[in-house]
C-alpha cells in the first residue's frame, strides 16, 4: 500500500479488502469505462498539455518540450517530471520549460492523463506541493483530488495483481472479460 501511505486507516482496510477479493480491478474499470484516451505519440501530447496549459496558465511561459518517458516511473520513482533548463544564448539568459509523462499514461483513460499533466503544469507556477498548488490542481481539473485517489488505486493495483486494465490497442483486457461474462 505504499501509493496510499497518508490515508485513513479505515479507507486503507477497505482497498485491502478489494486487493484480497481482486475486485479493484473491477471497480476502477466500471469508474472508468471508456477505456484508453487517443494520445498515443508525444506530439499529441504536446498537443494536448498545450491545450490545456493555454486554457489555464495563458501567461505562463511556452514549452518548449512534452514527451512519454519509457523510463521515468522506473528510474526516478515519478509519474511525471517538470524541468526547467537556464541556457546563455548570445547576452540573453533563455529558460526552456520540458514536461515528461511516464509512458504508464498511455493506456489510461483520458481522465487520469489529464490528472498528471494538470500536476505537472501546476507546477510551473508553484513548485511545493501547498495549499496553493493543489488550488491550482482544482481549478483546471475540479476532480483532481478523485482523480489523484483513482491513480494510487490503480497502482495499487498493478503493484498486487500486475494486469493492466485498459489497452491502447483498443482489445479489453481480464477485466472486460470478467464485466461482461459475470
Amino acid at each position: 500500500m505504499k501509493y496510499l501511505a497518508g490515508y485513513p486507516a479505515p479507507l486503507l482496510d477497505q482497498v485491502r479488502q478489494l486487493v484480497a477479493e481482486d475486485k479493484l480491478g473491477m471497480l476502477l474499470g466500471k469508474r472508468y469505462p471508456d477505456g484508453v484516451h487517443g494520445i498515443q505519440t508525444d506530439r499529441a501530447l504536446y498537443d494536448y498539455v498545450t491545450e490545456l496549459k493555454n486554457e489555464f496558465m495563458r501567461k505562463a511561459a511556452p514549452l518548449s518540450k512534452v514527451m512519454f518517458d519509457n523510463k521515468l516511473h522506473v528510474i526516478r520513482n515519478a509519474l511525471g517530471t517538470h524541468t526547467t533548463v537556464s541556457r546563455v544564448q548570445g547576452g540573453k539568459l533563455k529558460a526552456k520549460r520540458e514536461i515528461r509523462v511516464a509512458s504508464l499514461f498511455k493506456d489510461v483513460p483520458l481522465a487520469l492523463l489529464r490528472m498528471i499533466v494538470v500536476h505537472e503544469l501546476a507546477h510551473m507556477k508553484e513548485r511545493d506541493h501547498d495549499k496553493a498548488f493543489y488550488a491550482l490542481c482544482m481549478h483546471m481539473a475540479p476532480d483532481y483530488r478523485q482523480l489523484e485517489f483513482d491513480l494510487r488505486l490503480y497502482l495499487t493495483h498493478l503493484d498486487s495483481d500486475g494486469t493492466p486494465l485498459w489497452a491502447s490497442n483498443g482489445r479489453a483486457h481480464r477485466l472486460a472479460a470478467e464485466s461482461n461474462g459475470a
